[in-house]
C-alpha cells in the first residue's frame, strides 16, 4: 500500500513522532542557527497545515517528514530570499500575510533506517500536495547538496554547475529534484548562518580549534571561521535554490 500524508493538524501525534525518528538527520550544529533555532519550534503551532508526515497506512509508521512555511515571492530570480533564514524571516513576518502565494520547503526528512526507499520523492510530493491544496502554484526549495560536505573548499556557485557525463546533475539530492522537473534557479552561498562560542562549536563537532582561521567541520558544506580573540566561530551554510511548479 502506497504511503499517506497527513498534516501536523490532521494527525498531531504522528508529526511528533516523526519529529523524534528523524532528531539524528541533522548535525548538531544545524540545529543552532540564529534565525532557525528562534522560529523552528513554531512551525508546528503556528503553521500546522504545512508540516506533514508520509506514514504507512497499515501501521502507521511513520517513514518520513516534510517542513514547510508559506512566504512571499515574486517569482523571480532576482526576487528570491537569500536563503532558508531569510525565507522563515518572511513566512513569519506578518505583514507579508497576504502575500504568501508561494510554498518554500524547509526540510525533506527520512530516518536513515528508510533511506534507499525512494521516500524522499514521496515528501516532495507532499509538499506539491499541500501547495495545491492552499492555492500556490510553486514550491521554492533551499536544497542542501548532499555530496557537498565532501567538498568545502569549493564555491556553491561552482558546484551547482558539475555534471556527470549524462549532463545530469553531479548531486543525487539536485538530481533527484531535477527528475521529478524541478528547476535550478541559483546558489545561496549564505543560506543558513551559524554563530556560536568556540566552546561551543568544540563540543558540536568534537574537534579542537587552538587558534584562529578557518576549520573543515564534519558534515560542513563550507569552512567554519574561527576567531580565537572574540570567542567565536562563524558558519555559513550554502543552499542551492530550486522550483517544483504545482
Amino acid at each position: 500500500m502506497d504511503p499517506v500524508i497527513a498534516t501536523a493538524a490532521e494527525r498531531p501525534d504522528l508529526f511528533r513522532r516523526g519529529s523524534e525518528l528523524t532528531a539524528d538527520i541533522w548535525p548538531v550544529y544545524n540545529t543552532h542557527g540564529e534565525v532557525l533555532s528562534v522560529y523552528w519550534g513554531r512551525l508546528a503551532e503556528e503553521f500546522p497545515e504545512f508540516q506533514f508526515v508520509v506514514y504507512d497506512p497499515e501501521t502507521e509508521e511513520v517513514l518520513g517528514q516534510g517542513h514547510s512555511i508559506p512566504c512571499a515571492w515574486d517569482g523571480t530570480v532576482e526576487g528570491l530570499p537569500v536563503g532558508i533564514d531569510q525565507v522563515v524571516e518572511r513566512g513569519f513576518d506578518p505583514g507579508a500575510q497576504g502575500r504568501r502565494g508561494t510554498l518554500s520547503a524547509l526540510a525533506v526528512e527520512v530516518p536513515r533506517r528508510n533511506q534507499g526507499r525512494g521516500l524522499s520523492r514521496h515528501v516532495l510530493g507532499g509538499m506539491r500536495l499541500v501547495a495545491a491544496r492552499h492555492g500556490m502554484d510553486a514550491v521554492i526549495v533551499p536544497l542542501r547538496p548532499v555530496l557537498k560536505d565532501r567538498y568545502p573548499l569549493v564555491p556553491i556557485e561552482r558546484y551547482v554547475g558539475w555534471t556527470r557525463p549524462d549532463g545530469s546533475p553531479f548531486d543525487p539530492w539536485i538530481r533527484v529534484h531535477t527528475g521529478l522537473g524541478a528547476a535550478i534557479l541559483k546558489p545561496a552561498p549564505r543560506s543558513l548562518k551559524i554563530a556560536g562560542r568556540v566552546e561551543e562549536w568544540e563540543a558540536w563537532t568534537k574537534m579542537a580549534f587552538p587558534e584562529s582561521g578557518d576549520y573543515v567541520i564534519p558534515q560542513g558544506l563550507a569552512l567554519l571561521s574561527v576567531d580565537r580573540v572574540a570567542g567565536i566561530g562563524t558558519y555559513f551554510e550554502p543552499n542551492v535554490w530550486i522550483r517544483h511548479r504545482v
